[in-house]
Protein backbone atom coordinates (compact mmCIF):
# COMPACT_ATOMS: atom_id res chain seq x y z
CA UNK A 1 0.00 0.00 0.00
CA UNK A 2 1.66 3.44 -1.13
CA UNK A 3 2.02 6.16 1.63
CA UNK A 4 0.09 9.00 1.97
CA UNK A 5 2.84 11.42 3.95
CA UNK A 6 4.99 13.74 2.39
CA UNK A 7 7.97 12.22 2.75
CA UNK A 8 11.18 14.49 2.85
CA UNK A 9 13.10 12.96 -0.07
CA UNK A 10 17.17 13.94 -0.35
CA UNK A 11 18.84 13.26 -3.76
CA UNK A 12 22.35 13.24 -3.94
CA UNK A 13 23.22 13.57 -8.02
CA UNK A 14 20.62 16.12 -9.05
CA UNK A 15 22.80 17.48 -11.88
CA UNK A 16 23.75 14.12 -12.91
CA UNK A 17 21.28 12.26 -15.98
CA UNK A 18 20.17 9.52 -13.74
CA UNK A 19 19.57 12.53 -11.45
CA UNK A 20 18.12 15.00 -12.79
CA UNK A 21 15.53 12.42 -13.86
CA UNK A 22 14.82 11.33 -10.58
CA UNK A 23 14.47 14.89 -9.63
CA UNK A 24 11.63 15.11 -12.09
CA UNK A 25 10.15 12.61 -11.14
CA UNK A 26 9.95 13.61 -7.19
CA UNK A 27 8.81 17.30 -8.50
CA UNK A 28 6.20 16.06 -10.87
CA UNK A 29 4.60 14.68 -7.45
CA UNK A 30 4.75 17.13 -5.27
CA UNK A 31 2.02 16.47 -2.80
CA UNK A 32 3.93 13.15 -1.78
CA UNK A 33 7.31 14.94 -1.68
CA UNK A 34 9.14 17.70 0.10
CA UNK A 35 12.60 17.71 -1.99
CA UNK A 36 15.70 18.85 -1.02
CA UNK A 37 19.17 18.02 -2.75
CA UNK A 38 22.58 17.46 -0.96
CA UNK A 39 25.28 19.04 -2.65
CA UNK A 40 28.85 19.20 -2.22
CA UNK A 41 31.11 22.20 -0.89
CA UNK A 42 32.84 22.72 -3.71
CA UNK A 43 29.82 22.35 -6.53
CA UNK A 44 27.42 24.80 -4.14
CA UNK A 45 28.32 27.82 -6.19
CA UNK A 46 27.80 25.92 -9.76
CA UNK A 47 24.69 27.57 -11.35
CA UNK A 48 23.55 24.06 -12.44
CA UNK A 49 23.34 23.47 -8.53
CA UNK A 50 22.22 27.24 -8.23
CA UNK A 51 19.13 26.58 -10.93
CA UNK A 52 17.95 23.71 -8.39
CA UNK A 53 16.93 25.98 -6.04
CA UNK A 54 14.71 27.68 -8.45
CA UNK A 55 12.59 24.80 -8.80
CA UNK A 56 11.49 24.88 -5.37
CA UNK A 57 14.11 22.37 -4.29
CA UNK A 58 16.05 23.39 -0.61
CA UNK A 59 19.97 23.21 -0.51
CA UNK A 60 21.54 21.46 1.67
CA UNK A 61 25.29 21.44 1.80
CA UNK A 62 27.66 18.55 2.94
CA UNK A 63 31.08 16.56 2.34
CA UNK A 64 30.10 13.29 2.09
CA UNK A 65 33.19 11.77 2.67
CA UNK A 66 34.10 13.83 5.06
CA UNK A 67 33.71 13.37 8.83
CA UNK A 68 30.39 11.28 9.50
CA UNK A 69 29.10 13.09 12.44
CA UNK A 70 28.83 16.74 10.15
CA UNK A 71 27.30 14.56 7.42
CA UNK A 72 24.90 13.12 9.83
CA UNK A 73 24.00 16.58 10.50
CA UNK A 74 22.97 17.00 6.88
CA UNK A 75 20.59 13.94 7.08
CA UNK A 76 18.91 14.51 10.15
CA UNK A 77 15.06 14.69 9.84
CA UNK A 78 15.44 12.73 6.26
CA UNK A 79 12.96 9.85 4.77
CA UNK A 80 13.99 9.01 1.83
CA UNK A 81 18.02 9.48 0.62
CA UNK A 82 17.94 9.06 -3.10
CA UNK A 83 21.94 8.81 -4.88
CA UNK A 84 22.40 9.37 -8.19
CA UNK A 85 26.05 9.44 -7.67
CA UNK A 86 28.83 9.70 -10.43
CA UNK A 87 30.87 6.35 -10.88
CA UNK A 88 34.38 7.73 -9.98
CA UNK A 89 32.57 8.22 -6.22
CA UNK A 90 30.19 5.14 -6.14
CA UNK A 91 32.40 3.58 -2.99
CA UNK A 92 31.86 7.30 -0.97
CA UNK A 93 28.23 6.39 -0.58
CA UNK A 94 29.63 4.26 2.24
CA UNK A 95 30.37 7.21 4.30
CA UNK A 96 26.91 8.32 3.21
CA UNK A 97 25.48 4.90 4.23
CA UNK A 98 27.37 4.75 7.74
CA UNK A 99 25.89 8.33 8.56
CA UNK A 100 22.57 7.71 7.21
CA UNK A 101 22.17 4.97 9.42
CA UNK A 102 22.90 7.31 12.32
CA UNK A 103 20.77 10.22 11.23
CA UNK A 104 17.94 7.52 10.99
CA UNK A 105 16.91 7.76 7.82
CA UNK A 106 14.02 5.63 6.65
CA UNK A 107 15.05 4.59 3.44
CA UNK A 108 18.34 4.48 1.27
CA UNK A 109 18.24 4.37 -2.62
CA UNK A 110 21.98 3.53 -3.45
CA UNK A 111 23.50 3.96 -6.93
CA UNK A 112 21.98 1.59 -8.82
CA UNK A 113 20.00 2.12 -11.62
CA UNK A 114 21.65 -0.01 -14.55
CA UNK A 115 21.13 -3.44 -15.82
CA UNK A 116 20.24 -6.58 -14.05
CA UNK A 117 23.46 -8.42 -13.99
CA UNK A 118 24.60 -10.62 -10.87
CA UNK A 119 27.64 -9.60 -8.93
CA UNK A 120 31.02 -11.67 -8.91
CA UNK A 121 33.09 -10.78 -12.21
CA UNK A 122 30.43 -10.07 -14.77
CA UNK A 123 30.02 -6.05 -14.61
CA UNK A 124 33.28 -3.87 -12.87
CA UNK A 125 30.85 -1.61 -12.26
CA UNK A 126 28.03 -3.71 -10.85
CA UNK A 127 31.14 -5.40 -8.13
CA UNK A 128 31.44 -1.88 -7.08
CA UNK A 129 27.94 -1.23 -6.66
CA UNK A 130 27.73 -4.37 -4.99
CA UNK A 131 30.40 -3.52 -2.19
CA UNK A 132 28.37 -0.73 -0.95
CA UNK A 133 24.79 -2.80 -1.40
CA UNK A 134 26.56 -5.35 1.30
CA UNK A 135 27.73 -2.62 3.63
CA UNK A 136 24.37 -1.02 3.25
CA UNK A 137 22.78 -4.81 5.09
CA UNK A 138 25.75 -4.89 7.68
CA UNK A 139 24.62 -1.87 8.62
CA UNK A 140 20.92 -3.11 8.61
CA UNK A 141 20.11 0.10 6.98
CA UNK A 142 16.32 0.00 5.12
CA UNK A 143 17.26 0.10 1.58
CA UNK A 144 15.71 -0.15 -2.00
CA UNK A 145 17.57 -0.99 -5.12
CA UNK A 146 16.58 -0.01 -8.29
CA UNK A 147 17.77 -1.12 -11.82
CA UNK A 148 15.99 0.08 -14.91
CA UNK A 149 17.30 -1.67 -18.19
CA UNK A 150 19.87 0.31 -20.36
CA UNK A 151 18.84 3.49 -21.68
CA UNK A 152 16.49 4.23 -25.01
CA UNK A 153 19.02 6.80 -25.03
CA UNK A 154 22.19 4.98 -25.65
CA UNK A 155 20.69 1.68 -27.66
CA UNK A 156 19.46 3.22 -31.20
CA UNK A 157 21.66 2.74 -33.89
CA UNK A 158 23.13 5.95 -35.94
CA UNK A 159 21.45 6.78 -39.29
CA UNK A 160 23.33 7.18 -42.89
CA UNK A 161 21.22 10.67 -43.50
CA UNK A 162 22.66 11.41 -39.72
CA UNK A 163 19.29 12.35 -39.00
CA UNK A 164 19.72 11.58 -35.40
CA UNK A 165 23.24 12.18 -34.56
CA UNK A 166 22.18 15.22 -33.15
CA UNK A 167 20.84 12.89 -29.77
CA UNK A 168 24.00 10.15 -30.36
CA UNK A 169 26.66 9.75 -27.48
CA UNK A 170 27.94 7.62 -30.45
CA UNK A 171 30.03 8.71 -33.73
CA UNK A 172 28.56 5.58 -35.72
CA UNK A 173 26.50 2.63 -33.91
CA UNK A 174 25.20 0.16 -36.13
CA UNK A 175 26.72 -3.01 -34.23
CA UNK A 176 25.00 -5.61 -33.99
CA UNK A 177 26.22 -8.63 -31.39
CA UNK A 178 25.65 -12.16 -30.71
CA UNK A 179 23.22 -12.55 -33.58
CA UNK A 180 21.24 -9.70 -32.56
CA UNK A 181 18.58 -11.89 -31.58
CA UNK A 182 18.95 -11.42 -27.55
CA UNK A 183 16.81 -9.41 -25.69
CA UNK A 184 17.04 -6.79 -23.12
CA UNK A 185 15.48 -4.79 -20.90
CA UNK A 186 15.43 -1.48 -22.36
CA UNK A 187 14.05 2.30 -20.61
CA UNK A 188 13.85 5.96 -21.11
CA UNK A 189 15.67 8.24 -19.07
CA UNK A 190 12.85 10.32 -18.95
CA UNK A 191 10.90 7.64 -17.08
CA UNK A 192 13.61 6.94 -14.79
CA UNK A 193 12.66 9.30 -12.14
CA UNK A 194 9.00 8.63 -12.43
CA UNK A 195 9.35 5.01 -11.66
CA UNK A 196 10.95 5.86 -8.57
CA UNK A 197 8.68 7.97 -7.29
CA UNK A 198 6.45 5.37 -6.97
CA UNK A 199 8.77 2.86 -5.57
CA UNK A 200 10.15 5.09 -2.98
CA UNK A 201 6.31 5.52 -1.93
CA UNK A 202 5.53 1.36 -1.15
CA UNK A 203 6.64 -0.21 1.56
CA UNK A 204 6.21 -3.42 -0.27
CA UNK A 205 10.06 -2.08 -1.73
CA UNK A 206 11.11 -1.75 1.60
CA UNK A 207 14.82 -3.78 1.57
CA UNK A 208 14.08 -5.17 -2.00
CA UNK A 209 15.32 -4.97 -4.92
CA UNK A 210 13.18 -3.68 -8.03
CA UNK A 211 13.38 -4.02 -11.78
CA UNK A 212 11.77 -1.07 -13.96
CA UNK A 213 11.90 -1.37 -17.59
CA UNK A 214 10.05 0.59 -20.65
CA UNK A 215 10.31 -2.28 -23.50
CA UNK A 216 12.15 -5.61 -24.27
CA UNK A 217 13.49 -5.84 -27.37
CA UNK A 218 16.75 -7.73 -29.04
CA UNK A 219 18.92 -5.50 -31.40
CA UNK A 220 17.62 -6.82 -34.43
CA UNK A 221 13.92 -5.60 -33.00
CA UNK A 222 15.44 -1.66 -32.12
CA UNK A 223 17.34 -1.57 -35.99
CA UNK A 224 14.04 -2.63 -37.58
CA UNK A 225 11.95 0.14 -35.63
CA UNK A 226 14.43 2.63 -36.88
CA UNK A 227 14.17 1.91 -40.31
CA UNK A 228 10.76 1.27 -40.21
CA UNK A 229 10.15 5.01 -39.27
CA UNK A 230 13.24 6.51 -40.77
CA UNK A 231 12.68 5.11 -44.43
CA UNK A 232 16.39 4.47 -44.26
CA UNK A 233 18.49 1.12 -44.54
CA UNK A 234 20.81 1.09 -41.48
CA UNK A 235 24.63 -0.68 -42.23
CA UNK A 236 24.60 -3.77 -39.12
CA UNK A 237 28.33 -4.82 -38.23
CA UNK A 238 27.97 -8.18 -36.77
CA UNK A 239 30.05 -9.00 -33.82
CA UNK A 240 30.13 -12.72 -33.15
CA UNK A 241 30.51 -14.23 -28.90
CA UNK A 242 33.95 -14.66 -29.41
CA UNK A 243 34.72 -11.52 -30.93
CA UNK A 244 32.86 -9.76 -27.68
CA UNK A 245 35.23 -11.75 -25.62
CA UNK A 246 38.44 -10.59 -27.45
CA UNK A 247 36.76 -6.92 -27.16
CA UNK A 248 36.19 -7.51 -23.26
CA UNK A 249 39.87 -9.11 -22.77
CA UNK A 250 41.47 -5.97 -24.85
CA UNK A 251 39.31 -3.91 -22.59
CA UNK A 252 40.73 -5.25 -19.56
CA UNK A 253 44.10 -5.07 -19.81
CA UNK A 254 43.99 -1.49 -21.30
CA UNK A 255 42.09 -0.57 -17.89
CA UNK A 256 44.95 -3.01 -15.95
CA UNK A 257 47.64 -1.52 -18.23
CA UNK A 258 46.40 2.54 -16.84
CA UNK A 259 43.87 2.05 -14.19
CA UNK A 260 43.54 5.50 -13.70
CA UNK A 261 42.76 6.20 -17.46
CA UNK A 262 38.80 7.18 -17.46
CA UNK A 263 38.55 6.34 -21.56
CA UNK A 264 39.45 2.66 -20.29
CA UNK A 265 37.24 2.92 -17.62
CA UNK A 266 34.93 3.70 -20.61
CA UNK A 267 35.88 1.23 -22.60
CA UNK A 268 35.41 -1.53 -20.05
CA UNK A 269 32.17 -0.67 -19.14
CA UNK A 270 30.44 -0.39 -22.59
CA UNK A 271 32.07 -3.94 -23.18
CA UNK A 272 30.97 -5.76 -20.00
CA UNK A 273 27.22 -4.34 -20.85
CA UNK A 274 27.68 -5.25 -24.07
CA UNK A 275 28.18 -9.16 -22.78
CA UNK A 276 26.44 -9.42 -20.13
CA UNK A 277 23.43 -8.23 -21.98
CA UNK A 278 23.68 -10.41 -25.32
CA UNK A 279 26.28 -13.03 -24.54
CA UNK A 280 24.65 -13.93 -21.01
CA UNK A 281 21.12 -12.78 -21.56
CA UNK A 282 21.69 -11.37 -17.97
CA UNK A 283 19.17 -8.18 -18.33
CA UNK A 284 15.55 -10.01 -18.29
CA UNK A 285 12.34 -10.00 -16.30
CA UNK A 286 12.80 -13.37 -15.95
CA UNK A 287 16.16 -13.75 -14.96
CA UNK A 288 15.65 -10.08 -12.24
CA UNK A 289 12.68 -12.83 -10.85
CA UNK A 290 15.02 -15.43 -10.76
CA UNK A 291 17.46 -13.00 -8.59
CA UNK A 292 14.89 -12.00 -6.43
CA UNK A 293 13.53 -8.76 -7.51
CA UNK A 294 10.26 -6.99 -7.48
CA UNK A 295 8.37 -6.10 -11.07
CA UNK A 296 7.93 -2.67 -11.15
CA UNK A 297 5.56 -3.17 -14.03
CA UNK A 298 3.42 -5.65 -12.00
CA UNK A 299 4.04 -2.80 -8.75
CA UNK A 300 2.11 -0.07 -10.54
CA UNK A 301 -0.09 -1.39 -13.50
CA UNK A 302 -1.32 2.14 -13.95
CA UNK A 303 1.90 3.81 -15.16
CA UNK A 304 2.31 3.52 -18.83
CA UNK A 305 6.10 3.97 -19.30
CA UNK A 306 7.13 5.08 -22.85
CA UNK A 307 7.71 2.47 -25.52
CA UNK A 308 10.80 2.29 -27.72
CA UNK A 309 8.70 3.46 -30.91
CA UNK A 310 7.44 6.09 -29.34
CA UNK A 311 10.77 7.18 -28.63
CA UNK A 312 12.03 6.65 -31.96
CA UNK A 313 9.33 8.59 -33.39
CA UNK A 314 10.68 11.89 -31.24
CA UNK A 315 14.32 11.03 -31.94
CA UNK A 316 13.62 10.81 -35.65
CA UNK A 317 11.15 14.69 -35.15
CA UNK A 318 14.42 16.42 -33.72
CA UNK A 319 12.79 16.14 -29.91
CA UNK A 320 15.24 15.41 -27.90
CA UNK A 321 18.62 15.79 -26.40
CA UNK A 322 21.84 13.71 -26.00
CA UNK A 323 22.70 12.18 -22.81
CA UNK A 324 25.74 13.59 -20.96
CA UNK A 325 26.01 17.18 -23.34
CA UNK A 326 29.71 17.31 -25.39
CA UNK A 327 30.95 13.87 -24.96
CA UNK A 328 30.94 12.05 -27.96
CA UNK A 329 31.76 7.97 -27.86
Amino acid sequence: MATTFKQKVLLLGATGETGKSILQGLLEDKDSFDVQILVRPASAGKPQVKALAERGTTLRIADIQGPIESLVDALTGVDVLISAIDFANTLAQINLAAAAKKAGVKRFVPCSFTTVVPPGGVMSIRDTKEEVNQHIRKLYLPYTIVDVGYWYQLSFPTLPSGRVDYASLFKTKFDIHNGGSTPTMITDLRDIGRFVALIIKDQRTMNKSVFAYGDFLSENEIFDIMETLSGENIERKYISADGMAAQRARAAAALKADPDNFHAHVGKSKVDYEYSKYVRGDNTPEYARYLGYLDARELYPDFRPKRFREFAQELLDGKLEKPYGQWVV
